[in-house]
């Protein structure tokens, strides 16, 4: 190693060695690795906090019955964050910097405040999340563990001043955790693999409430500001210089994008399969993060409450630090304005305090916030899905009929529910669907 690239900071090493890959000079199966990391990022927004309290409920309430939503959902996670990859590769600019570019100024406008409610109901889920597992973790009262994630997270975005890279591999850690930990709860939860393997494949919506769940999944598991981060997470890192640059990049972003969102899939219908496995037999009114830890303790042992603490904290915290960077990528790439990090952290976490200050259930908060997540999820679908079909925007990499068919689908699956979700709350009957 020559003196100037032992210099070098582990981003501008990564940055080298991926053109040597896209050079010809550098292959081998250790070379995916270097391309690895932008959706490994993306994938923390689908084990947060939100997911937590929307898997536990479906599992305590359902068993195994909604696994099949946690399902669909991922794959639809998947084939929407391998397009939002490909605008920020093919392009070079992210989607919100796509949308001031291409959309007038008063849709442009109304597609940033609907993605900063986006971004706040995100953040509610995240850091009250962390604050809820550091608080059980420690025998601490909520508000003093909403003040140490705020510190620890704030800490987190600091790693963002020195590149990619470190970054990166911090976020990776973290999901290696939680995933580490749900294994561990396999191990301890007297699972029906049977009952798990069939309903992860066979639809049911047993009544009204189980929608509500649904879409809550739905909600917490194609999260918006994971659609515009991952777009912008790839516009500057190692860009193609070529058509055969940018399509390589592409192989090696799709392919990451499986690996990593069939992780945070399987650990999604993992939460779920726990939830079912301990609760849904006797305590099938367990809707509360607290109470699934205080009910764990007796019924698995303190090590299964202990596992379980340690992955929503390591969710908690890592999902907020990355959605305060999506945040602050939606504000500047749709108005072209930037605020200082710990002004984006401050005000991103405001909502939290305002909701435990007012003295609303914590869970029921995370919970409300995937339904709000849900409805604002269409907008950066529909214009992924517009600009990723266009040859005007993205030239020979415009989708392919069958990409283009799958991409309205689950566009269209999203609004459906969504319009099915507000009939319901409007007291509007569903047909065929029992009342809960």
């Amino acid at each position: 190693m020559t003196d100037a690239l032992a210099r070098q900071g582990l981003t501008e090493r990564t940055n080298a060695a991926i053109g040597e890959v896209l050079a010809g000079r550098r292959s081998g199966g250790r070379s995916a690795l270097l391309f690895a990391g932008p959706a490994v990022v993306a994938s923390i927004a689908y084990i947060d906090p939100g997911n937590f309290a929307t898997n536990i409920q479906a599992g305590a309430a359902y068993g195994y019955t909604l696994l099949w939503v946690v399902l669909v959902a991922n794959l639809i996670a998947m084939l929407f964050q391998a397009l939002s990859a490909k605008v920020g590769i093919v392009t070079g600019r992210n989607l919100a910097e796509l949308c001031r570019e291409r959309f007038s100024p008063p849709v442009v406008y109304a597609m940033w405040a609907a993605s900063e409610v986006a971004a706040m109901a995100t953040d509610l889920a995240e850091f009250l999340g962390g604050a809820i597992g550091l608080s059980l973790l420690f025998h601490l009262p909520l508000l003093a563990g909403m003040v140490a994630t705020a510190i620890i997270t704030y800490g987190l975005l600091m790693i963002q001043g020195r590149g990619f890279r470190p970054m990166e591999m911090v976020i990776g850690a973290l999901v290696a955790l939680i995933g580490i930990c749900y294994l561990v709860e396999m191990f301890l939860a007297p699972v029906a693999w049977g009952q798990a393997g069939l309903h992860a494949i066979l639809p049911q919506m047993p009544d009204a409430a189980a929608l509500t769940i649904s879409v809550g999944i739905i909600g917490a598991t194609v999260m918006p500001h994971a659609l515009y981060l991952h777009s912008g997470l790839t516009q500057d890192r190692a860009p193609g210089a070529d058509l055969q640059g940018r399509r390589m990049l592409l192989r090696y972003s799709n392919r990451e994008c499986i690996a990593a969102l069939a992780a945070a899939g399987a650990i999604n219908m993992a939460m779920v399969i726990m939830a079912s496995a301990a609760f849904h037999a006797g305590h099938r009114d367990v809707s509360e993060i607290q109470t699934a830890y205080h009910t764990l303790t007796p019924l698995l042992g303190y090590g299964a409450a202990g596992v379980f603490l340690v992955s929503l904290m390591a969710s908690g915290i890592s999902s907020s630090t990355v959605g305060t960077m999506a945040g602050q990528m939606i504000m500047q790439g749709f108005v072209g304005f930037r605020i200082p990090v710990w002004l984006r952290r401050l005000v991103t976490m405001a909502p939290a305090f305002v909701v435990i200050g007012m003295g609303v259930n914590a869970t029921y908060a995370l919970v409300l916030s995937q339904v709000v997540l849900s409805f604002a999820l269409p907008i950066p679908m529909i214009a992924l899905v517009l600009f990723t079909r266009s040859r005007a925007v993205m030239g020979p990499f415009a989708n392919n009929r069958l990409t283009d068919i799958a991409a309205i689908g689950g566009s269209v699956i999203i609004l459906f529910l969504n319009a099915v979700l507000l009939l319901q709350t409007f007291g509007v009957p569903i047909p065929g669907l029992p009342a809960s």
